[in-house]
């Protein structure tokens, strides 16, 4: 039914629908609301209460203590167990769905660098088909550890980096990103995943470079339904983390992840633009006007659509151990790399992609 422009949801509604729906919504204000939650409430904690207010002292101490700490530990851990396969997990990954497609068999005992495109608005996909059990990544792979790196800038949240380490994520330091990259597992596992973002958050909405280097850009860039572009032209430093260690890379795509959201976009120069560019500038967080659905209409709201989102992970282009390597170097495989990312996009994109001859990857 729709009235005003506004198109509303069936009153009958099976009941797992319903349980997605609140799963979506649940995960998107965790995710909109966390870093800045909590801070309020420790401060809240700090100075409102009498017996809270030791131990969030305590957890200070903590905190500077696992700091750059990329081992879960033990009791985090327990937790990180019932997460990846909880109910909640298992209704948000039905409710797009997210499916997890291999292409290639992966070695169980390598250390492995997934690079995945594109971040979209939150990095849905990503999160479904590696931060959870629900879409069989332990089974598709089995043997390999999965930590997927996000912002560091999280991290600095009390009580919320809880929330990120018992959700396998790694900050995105490089000191964390090296020691994981480095270091082989605990059992059960035998090798690792790590799941790195190269576009970060400026591939969330239009932007240009600051200081006025708008030639190094083609033109804006931005993350709406059917685009496919990419930033990675001046995104080099997985590929030196990456030889430094030996690490093979593996393209994965998100297809689909790009349709979840609209957003509103203001011209450049205005200045909505410019507020944005500063609160991203200083916290490292895009703050981007969404357009989902609501939980009884479609047409607007922060909840995600109800659009099929498809990882594909690729086969990995294997690289040699130069522990430092030349700006030569590192130019030479970061287009080696891009190749093969052009190569496994273009050869997967007819599955998922309607009019894909048509459909190309662009580069930022």
């Amino acid at each position: 039914m729709e009235i005003l422009g506004v198109k509303f949801a069936p009153l009958r509604v099976p009941l797992n629908r319903r349980l997605e729906t609140l799963s979506a919504a649940l995960w998107i204000l965790i995710f909109l609301s966390g870093y800045f939650a909590g801070y309020i409430l420790t401060a809240y904690f700090l100075f409102f209460t009498q017996t809270m207010r030791y131990f969030i002292l305590l957890y200070f101490i903590w905190m500077y203590y696992d700091w750059n700490k990329f081992d879960i530990g033990k009791i985090r851990r327990k937790f990180l167990q019932w997460i990846r396969s909880c109910a909640w997990n298992r209704y948000f990954c039905n409710y797009f769905p997210i499916k997890l497609v291999k292409t290639t068999d992966l070695d169980s005992n390598k250390l492995y660098l997934f690079c995945s495109f594109p971040h979209g608005i939150l990095s849905t996909g990503v999160y479904g088909a590696f931060g959870t059990d629900i879409v069989g990544c332990r089974e598709l792979f089995p043997g390999l550890e999965f930590r997927v790196v996000v912002l560091d800038q999280l991290f600095k949240s009390p009580l919320f980096r809880e929330y990120l380490h018992i959700n396998s994520a790694l900050a995105s330091s490089a000191e964390c990103i090296k020691q994981q990259l480095s270091t082989r597992p605990s059992p059960p596992y035998t090798g690792k995943a790590t799941v790195l973002i190269p576009g970060g958050a400026a591939e969330a909405f239009e932007c240009k470079p600051p200081g006025g280097a708008a030639e190094a850009f083609e033109e804006a860039f931005e993350c709406k339904p059917g685009t496919y572009r990419i930033l990675i032209k001046r995104r080099k430093g997985f590929v030196k983390l990456a030889l430094q260690n030996g690490n093979p890379l593996v393209p994965v795509y998100s297809f689909g992840e790009t349709d979840i959201y609209d957003q509103v976009i203001w011209s450049d120069g205005s200045y909505m633009k410019r507020l944005q560019e500063y609160i991203r500038k200083k916290i490292g967080i895009a703050p981007i006007l969404l357009v989902g659905r609501g939980f009884f209409q479609y047409t607007f709201g922060l909840i995600p659509r109800r659009k099929p989102i498809t990882v594909v992970v690729g086969s990995p282009m294997e690289l040699p151990k130069i522990e430092e390597p030349t700006r030569e170097q590192v130019e030479e495989y970061h287009e080696k790399f891009v190749k093969h990312l052009v190569n496994f996009f273009e050869n997967e994109k007819h599955k998922y992609i309607e009019n894909a001859d048509s459909v190309h990857l662009e580069f930022v």
